[in-house]
């Protein structure tokens, strides 16, 4: 039973199998019968197509070609319009600069007159781009239409008339393109605006003044670098460079510049009246009179450091400002290096003459001032005259500097030399004084030694060390240099004392000659810088020592030898009156003595210094007096039937010599018949009883 049941399941399941693969069989059949129908309507279609496709291919070549001449033409137009827009614009820009140029004349301040002057540079900047424009814009222009004419022609893709028209257009845009466009360029309304520019450049340029430094000195006020014209000022200004240097007349701008800004800046210089820069040779220095010299030159330094630090240095500020934006900044330091270059030439002309004249010591002085001041505004000179552009006018600048240090030591040392070889040509002096050449000498290096010239002096000395040592070498300090430079010359002035000491034929003038100078040196040098330089146990060793030395020989040639007249005499009542000849005999020659004496020092003996005079006095009074008074003393028993002179007359004889009023030649005049007869021993004359006391009075 259960097996009969499995065996219909299994045969009704492939009934139903057969059934559905006779379905499935029957649809292919359909199928394949529905593909061969669209087999049928597909080939239908191929050949319609194929018919309508032969059909439209002359219309598909046509709208080709419609398509490129439509390309071409438009290639063609585009440039066209934008050059017709072009011209548009240049005449609209035309017309703006004719109606800003008429008004601007009407225009009187600057307030005004500025602001109306940028919109007229700003319309020439832009008219000059749109003529840059129709001048680029027109060549290519001109060859898309060439090519368009060249294909109409060839292709006759248009008709007759319209290429025809098209040809007369492309003509015509040739004729305007070769005279018109240049025309617009170099000799229309542009120019004309360029040429207005200029002028307005130089006249802005003109109006830009200095301040006066003559009456800013006069009233008091410092100097400082001034901005030469207002913000707008320098705005138009850069304005119209910059569209100049636009427009091909850069050249023009900066030749306007230059000239302009020269012209300014020597004008405001000549206010102050440098008319001594006139004379430059050394040749014409030299014959100058030294006072007109020495103002020159004071002049020169002040007016050397006022062109370079206020009236350059707002040159060069203008220069930047105004020439900055042309070239990427490489313009205006040339333009600033030919203003000043013509300015400072003069000044070094000036300078270069001085330190070429002859070599007179005072000159010194002033060769020093010269250089200090230069080296005071060196760092601002280098930094005015930085870069390549300033080279040469910086190179000008130490050539300068080395001509006043070989010129500064050249004075210097032959200064020395002339002392020595006493090139003064004049013999010592007759009555034994200070000669004039040592006080000009030691007078000379006192001022050398002060706090004005010592440093000045010093460096140019370090400085030619190094030149002829090489900049390896190590220099001895400035101090040293300069104390063993004066050094030389002092020692130059002894041997030149030492000289003229011997051409005395008075034995006892080289004495007062040597007491007299070395003296005065000594005198006139301690205390002072030129004493702290050399030391003051150096002076002492060298002038004071001679100094006292000299004295002291002075006294032992003219004084100490009548103090031997004065000698005590013993009495002896045998030989009496043997002895009392003896002692009248001495003690007239003593008074012969002082008489003499005093005839010299009235005559031909002079001690200036009223300080040597005095202890000279004390010294030969201490000498004389003390002296005198014993030989009275000791002698007056012999001596009582006559009057002498007192001791205290004796020192006032004394002070008659050294008093001052009768040293010298120059004192001859000044002493009276009064002091003549207290010079002369007086006459003896018999007093009776009358003695002299041992003290001198009577």
């Amino acid at each position: 039973m259960d097996s009969n049941t499995a065996e219909d399941s299994m045969l009704s399941k492939l009934h139903l199998a057969t059934t559905n693969l006779h379905t499935i069989l029957q649809a292919s059949v359909d199928m394949e019968t529905d593909l061969g129908e669209m087999d049928k309507r597909f080939y239908t279609l191929m050949e319609t197509l194929s018919t309508t496709s032969k059909t439209v291919a002359p219309l598909q070549s046509l709208a080709m070609s419609t398509k490129t001449l439509d390309t071409r033409i438009n290639r063609a137009v585009s440039p066209a319009l934008k050059l017709l827009e072009s011209f548009k614009l240049s005449e609209s820009l035309q017309n703006r600069i004719l109606k800003l140029s008429s008004k601007l004349p009407t225009k009187k301040t600057p307030e005004e007159r500025l602001p109306h002057l940028v919109k007229y540079v700003d319309c020439v900047d832009r008219l000059n781009s749109a003529i840059n424009s129709i001048a680029e814009d027109c060549e290519p222009a001109i060859q898309r239409l060439q090519e368009v004419v060249e294909f109409l022609s060839r292709t006759k893709a248009a008709d007759q008339y319209r290429t025809l028209r098209l040809r007369e257009t492309l003509v015509t845009l040739k004729a305007l393109y070769e005279t018109e466009v240049d025309a617009m360029q170099y000799e229309g309304l542009l120019d004309q605006a360029l040429l207005n520019l200029q002028d307005e450049y130089e006249g802005m340029l003109s109006r830009l003044r200095h301040v006066n430094m003559v009456e800013m000195k006069e009233k008091g006020l410092d100097l400082e670098v001034s901005d030469l014209g207002s913000e707008l000022e320098v705005e138009a200004l850069r304005r119209i460079s910059e569209t100049l240097a636009r427009n091909d007349c850069l050249d023009i701008c900066i030749d306007i510049f230059v000239k302009v800004r020269y012209r300014r800046a020597a004008k405001a210089l000549m206010r102050l009246n440098p008319d001594y820069l006139r004379t430059y040779s050394p040749e014409e220095i030299n014959e100058m009179e030294w006072e007109t010299l020495e103002t020159a030159i004071t002049l020169w330094f002040q007016h050397f450091e006022l062109a370079v630090k206020t009236v350059l240095v707002s040159e060069k500020n203008l220069c930047k400002q105004v020439l900055g934006g042309i070239m990427e900044g490489l313009i205006w330091v040339e333009c600033f290096v030919k203003i000043a270059d013509k300015i400072m030439a003069v000044f070094f002309r000036f300078g270069e003459g001085v330190a070429r004249s002859s070599k007179e010591p005072q000159k010194l002085f002033k060769l020093l001032d010269m250089f200090d001041s230069m080296e005071k505004i060196k760092g601002d000179f280098s930094d005015i005259f930085e870069g390549e552009a300033g080279a040469d006018i910086c190179t000008r600048f130490r050539e300068l500097e080395k001509l006043l240090v070989h010129a500064s030591c050249k004075v210097f040392w032959e200064f020395g030399l002339q002392i020595e070889g006493n090139q003064d040509g004049l013999p010592p002096p007759q009555d034994g004084s200070v000669p004039k050449l040592v006080r000009y000498a030691v007078n000379y290096l006192k001022y050398l030694a002060s706090d004005n010239y010592s440093l000045a002096m010093a460096k140019v000395l370090r400085t030619e060390q190094i030149w002829k040592a090489g900049f390896l070498s190590r220099p001895e300090s400035d101090e040293n240099l300069l104390k063993d430079a004066v050094t030389n010359i002092m020692e130059a002035i002894q041997r030149n004392i030492e000289a003229k000491k011997s051409r005395y034929r008075d034995k006892v003038l080289p004495h007062i000659f040597m007491m007299n100078t070395y003296w005065y040196i000594y005198m006139r040098t301690r205390n002072s810088e030129l004493g702290k330089l050399l030391g003051e146990k150096w002076l002492k060793k060298k002038y004071k020592t001679l100094a006292e030395e000299s004295a002291y020989l002075y006294q032992k040639q003219s004084w100490a030898p009548l103090v031997r007249f004065l000698e005590k005499e013993e009495v002896n009542p045998q030989n009496r009156d043997a002895v009392v000849t003896l002692v009248r005999g001495n003690l007239d020659a003593f008074m012969k003595g002082i008489d003499d004496n005093s005839q010299r020092h009235r005559s031909c003996y002079n001690i200036a210094d009223a300080d040597l005079r005095q202890q000279i006095k004390e010294a030969i009074v201490k000498l004389i007096v003390p002296a005198y008074a014993s030989f009275l003393h000791w002698h007056s028993s012999i001596l009582r039937v006559k009057s002498f002179l007192a001791p205290d007359s004796i020192c006032e004889l004394l002070d008659q010599i050294f008093d001052g009023k009768g040293g010298g030649v120059e004192g001859k005049a000044q002493a009276g018949e009064e002091g003549k007869r207290k010079f002369r021993r007086r006459e003896f004359k018999s007093q009776g009883s009358h003695e002299l006391t041992v003290n001198g009075t009577e």
